[in-house]
């Protein structure tokens, strides 16, 4: 795996300003309660062009259902890949576990790979291939396109580039 290309906040234009308050409320929570946690994807992209983002998306992780015992304000949605949307109000912040591709062929989690689990999250795990879920990095990798896998971390206020994005952008 590559090292990141990390920006630090002086050599970016992003402001904490910028950003949905309900989102920073939940980055935060995640980062208190342990999680790695990022806006990630277009807000971040948009950000960095001076726009003002349609909406803010979060990737953690945290599994689904450790997002929903944080925040008693949140749904679990999907059935291919389980999201949890945060709401507030008519908003909802999306979260999203970071996720890896699997290649085809690979097989799925052996049982002892989820006897430690809880069973929320055991079940999460066996629901379809879409959710094996992975590192910051390879989340990115699998992402559609370089500047929408961009992250932005609050707890330094960094960007975070494993794929080129901002060389793109």
């Amino acid at each position: 795996m590559s090292e990141p290309v990390i920006v630090p906040r002086a050599d970016h234009p992003i402001s904490r300003r910028s950003i949905d308050p309900d989102a920073l409320k939940v980055l935060t929570r995640l980062n208190d309660a342990g999680y790695t946690a990022y806006l990630v994807g277009g807000c971040v992209r948009d950000l960095l062009l001076g726009r003002r983002p349609k909406d803010f998306d979060i990737g953690t992780s945290a599994h689904p259902y450790q997002i929903k015992k944080l925040f008693r304000n949140c749904w679990i949605i999907g059935r291919r890949f389980r999201l949890a949307h945060v709401k507030f109000g008519d908003k909802a912040i999306e979260v999203a576990t970071f996720r890896k591709l699997i290649p085809a062929g690979e097989p799925e989690p052996a049982a002892e790979e989820l006897a430690d689990l809880s069973p929320e999250t055991a079940r999460d795990l066996l629901i379809h291939r879409d959710n094996t879920f992975g590192t910051p990095e390879e989340d990115a990798f699998r992402r559609d396109f370089t500047v929408n896998a961009l992250f932005y971390d609050i707890a330094n206020r960094s960007i975070i580039d494993y794929v080129g994005g901002l060389e793109d952008i």
